[in-house]
């Protein structure tokens, strides 16, 4: 026994000296193993820390943890302002080429931006990967090897080396199902495994990737010292402004608006090394998620809930106000005073529910109801008036401020009948009157039909149709020449503007306009058959008309007592009558013989030679049992001069005859023009070649309102209209100009919007702001017609008459003088449910109107905007509040 043992023992010391140098190796081995996992594990995060030394800031980006499809949108996503969908250049851009920008060449690098960076990184990921498209697994999987590794280090060291090949099986076997388990689940189990020797490994690995995080933010230290400054300022402003409980809401706009303006700094410093950055920034938020998930962090985590959460994450702060450059305080002043600006809007309104867009609208508490007119039916002050005897009554009389109320529609309104089939019938629901069709029904104006309300197309003086008077008038005198020699014509005490409805058949424009009186809504009648009408009458003050603008004028017995005090109304007609224009009226004194017509027929005479007014021809109209007489205006100051009596009087010389608006009634004559370059000494050009010709009295040395000579001016103008309509209002605003008959210019220049409309089956009532450049004399003489208008009022017209209002920069110039309110509650009465604004006007301007719009439930089709100017398409529905006015 000794002897056996003591062989054994000579022999014991050679095999423990290779046992344990087989020791030594495999803790060797085991020990490379678990530097080359982590190696492994530490190059998937370090050379994009390590790599590039010019980079973002990557705390500031927003990130994802799930999986490469998000952060590819994060990198690869660009903010527009707006979306111009089918909108050609032409829509927005300024005729002087310097001034339009190459803006598909901007959207060329837009376009081609992020796809080819998350190639590149996705390209890299699988490089240092060799598998896998997920980089959400390829982080589980590498945290699954540095544990597993470590445990396998404890295990070798109790158990025996032949166990060793088939342990490192088993891992790689383990691994394969681990990558399948949730990545929490995953963590608590391991931690429950680990050993006390494990969990320091892990803290020094961790440790050792903080350190190199925290040496990359020492290379970003430059670019983030910016942004800390800015963040302090902000939240010293923040902690001033706020109270101790804010609003989360606003918190987080806040943050939303300042991670915005930080990601756009330092987007613009580091442009070149854009994929660098969102590798780095994988590899940062890879790090912050282990760290948080195993809760070895050493500093603090912020606690956020909500929409914070991934704007802290975003920008790596401290809970509170995000870092902000000293820019974004810009945007909070205007926040203020646009706050301040709402409330002084909303100072005079009601209370009542507030809509999201700061504005309440309640509806009009009139008593006319759905016919609201607010500058001829403001009654508080009709009844200050001290006589009516010259219709002051009929009159304008604007409230101080425009009204913010809504007019409500009428019950069972529908969508209007379409031209031409308008000018026969309309809905009686929409116009829903009666005591016209009863007072005028036999004399064809008007009948109620079912459904309908009925038009034969006669009138007082023509009852069996206005085309067959229409005709007789140009048989009396052929050079009237409807349609080329004449071509704008002024329709005196319209009734429901028949005359001037059938006039279309001839090419003649025809404004038509009579008071709103008994007649009940004789106006409203013509504007929905599709006719050009307003309200207004010959009263005490000049018609806003500039002088020497129409071709002809008519009265069909109008009511006008023309002979009365020294013939002021019949002057107030010579004022705004083209010299060598014409005026046909047609009354019973022409060719009836009771004693009151013959005494009116005398008067009408003496004063008629006395304004040297030739009398043409008196004609009588068989068929309609009616006669009319025909006038003419002279063309020069001769008869004037060898009148015996000066009766009436020739007006002074600083009586500016094309000062209307009100203005107040003179009898007096206006010399006419003597110079052959003056308005007035000649004719125009024939209809339609007038409408594209300069006219005669502009000259090259007067300036035009864009800053050319005036005549270039006037053609590039219609130059440019006639590309914007056809390249843009055509097709790319969604319009159906088949359903469009009434068409309002808002701010009308040259007129060049209505002459691109030509050939449309539309009518353009062209208007020309009082503080605007006289040019309302240039549009009647290219063959369109216009009116004088301020928008701080009320227009006179009804509710519900127009189908487009275009307004080319108006509102920016608007509210300067007046609020915008109030005009857009404007907007709103006069456009037809399913009628449409088109706005061009500055970026900001655009702004407002969509937010006023928006409140008014306006359907917005299109804003778009470029080098601080914009252009809005936006529809009118059938909403209406719930709410009244309150009476005041």
């Amino acid at each position: 026994m000794m002897a056996t043992g003591n062989k054994r023992g000579s022999k014991r010391p050679s095999s423990s000296t290779s046992s344990y140098t087989s020791t030594i190796t495999t803790i060797i081995f085991i020990a490379l193993c678990v530097l080359g996992v982590w190696m492994l594990t530490n190059n998937s995060i370090a050379p994009p820390q390590t790599t590039f030394t010019t980079d973002t800031n990557t705390d500031t980006k927003l990130s994802t943890n799930t999986d490469k499809e998000d952060q590819t949108t994060t990198t690869s996503t660009t903010v527009f302002e707006d979306n111009p969908g089918y909108l050609p250049n032409d829509a927005i851009q300024s005729d002087d080429p310097k001034q339009n920008d190459n803006t598909a060449e901007a959207a060329a690098a837009v376009g081609g931006g992020g796809g080819g960076d998350t190639k590149i990184e996705d390209a890299k990921v699988v490089g240092l990967q060799g598998q896998g498209n997920n980089k959400e697994s390829e982080e589980s999987r590498l945290t699954q090897n540095q544990q597993e590794e470590t445990d396998h280090d404890q295990n070798q060291q109790q158990q025996q080396r032949q166990k060793q090949e088939d342990s490192q099986n088993q891992q790689q076997q383990q691994q394969q199902q681990e990558e399948e388990k949730v990545q929490v689940a995953e963590v608590t189990n391991k931690e429950s495994e680990n050993e006390k020797n494990t969990n320091e490994e892990l803290m020094i690995k961790q440790q050792q990737q903080e350190d190199q995080i925290s040496n990359q933010d020492n290379k970003k230290q430059s670019i983030q010292q910016n942004d800390d400054d800015a963040q302090k300022q902000l939240q010293e402003q923040k902690e001033k402004q706020n109270p101790p409980n804010p609003d989360e809401t606003n918190t987080n706009s806040e943050e939303q608006n300042a991670t915005e303006t930080i990601e756009t700094q330092q987007q613009s410093s580091s442009s070149s090394s854009e994929t660098e950055s969102s590798q780095d920034e994988e590899s940062r938020q890879k790090t912050k998620t282990k760290k948080t998930k195993l809760k070895r962090t050493k500093e603090h985590k912020p606690t956020t809930t909500g929409p914070e959460e991934p704007v802290l994450a975003a920008t790596g702060t401290k809970p509170g106000i995000p870092k902000e450059s000293t820019e974004s305080k810009k945007t909070w002043s205007t926040q203020a005073k646009q706050s301040a600006s709402e409330k002084e809007r909303r100072e005079d309104e009601s209370k009542g529910k507030e809509s999201i867009y700061g504005y309440s609208w309640h509806l009009c508490n009139e008593s006319t109801g759905p016919d609201f007119i607010p500058c001829l039916d403001n009654e508080k002050a009709l009844r200050k008036l001290r006589t009516t005897l010259h219709y002051e009554h009929r009159e304008r009389h604007c409230p101080e401020e425009g009204p913010t109320c809504l007019v409500p529609l009428p019950e069972g309104y529908k969508k209007p009948i379409k031209w031409p089939h308008s000018r026969d019938k309309i809905w009686y629901r929409n116009v829903p009157h009666k005591t016209l069709a009863d007072f005028k029904g036999h004399q064809n104006w008007v009948k109620v039909t079912g459904e309908f309300l009925t038009f034969p197309g006669g009138g007082t003086q023509f009852i069996h149709g206005a085309l067959h008077y229409i005709d007789v008038i140009q048989e009396a005198i052929p050079d009237i020449a409807w349609g080329k020699n004449t071509r704008v014509v002024l329709d005196v005490g319209c009734g429901v503007a028949s005359f001037g409805g059938y006039l279309f058949d001839r090419d003649v424009l025809t404004m038509s306009f009579a008071p709103k009186d008994e007649h009940e809504a004789q106006v409203q009648f013509a504007l929905e058959r599709g006719i050009p009408a307003i309200s207004a009458v010959m009263g005490t003050q000049r018609l806003p008309f500039p002088s020497k603008v129409f071709d002809l004028l008519h009265c069909a017995r109008c009511r006008v007592p023309w002979h009365i005090e020294g013939g002021k109304l019949l002057l107030e007609l010579n004022r705004v009558l083209r010299p060598g224009g014409y005026f046909v009226w047609s009354a019973t004194p022409v060719y009836q013989k009771l004693e009151e017509d013959v005494e009116i027929w005398k008067a009408m005479s003496a004063l008629t030679v006395s304004m040297c007014w030739e009398l043409v021809t008196t004609r009588m109209d068989k068929i309609n049992s009616a006669g009319f007489a025909v006038y003419r205006k002279p063309i020069t100051n001769e008869c004037y001069e060898k009148r015996k009596e000066n009766n009436p009087p020739l007006c002074k010389t600083d009586d500016d005859p094309n000062a209307a608006w009100y203005v107040p009634l003179q009898a007096c004559l206006h010399r006419l023009a003597v110079n052959s370059d003056e308005r007035g000494t000649s004719w125009p050009e024939q209809w339609p070649l007038r409408l594209q010709t300069p006219p005669y009295w502009l000259n090259k040395s007067q300036m035009g309102i864009y800053g050319k000579p005036a005549p270039d001016d006037f053609l590039q103008d219609y130059k440019h209209w006639t590309r914007v309509v056809s390249n843009t209002y055509m097709s790319g605003l969604g319009i159906s100009w088949s359903d469009v008959r009434s068409v309002m210019d808002m701010r009308a220049v040259y007129g060049g919007f209505a002459a691109a409309l030509k050939d449309l089956q539309v009518w353009v009532m062209n208007v020309v702001n009082i503080d605007s450049p006289d040019t309302l004399p240039m549009i009647y003489e290219r063959g369109l017609f216009g009116i004088y208008h301020d928008w701080c009022e009320s227009f006179s017209t009804y509710p519900r008459t127009y189908d487009i209002l275009h307004a080319d920069h108006l509102f920016s110039k608007l509210k300067k003088k007046c609020k915008l309110a109030p005009v857009m509650a404007e907007v709103d009465r006069i456009v037809r449910p399913g009628g449409k604004l088109i706005v061009r006007d500055e970026s900001s301007t655009i702004g407002e109107v969509e937010n006023l719009l928006k409140s008014l439930r306006w359907e917005v089709h299109l804003t778009f905007s470029k080098d601080q100017e914009g252009i809005l398409s936006a529809q009118k529905g059938n909403w209406r509040p719930d709410t009244v006015q309150a009476s005041s």
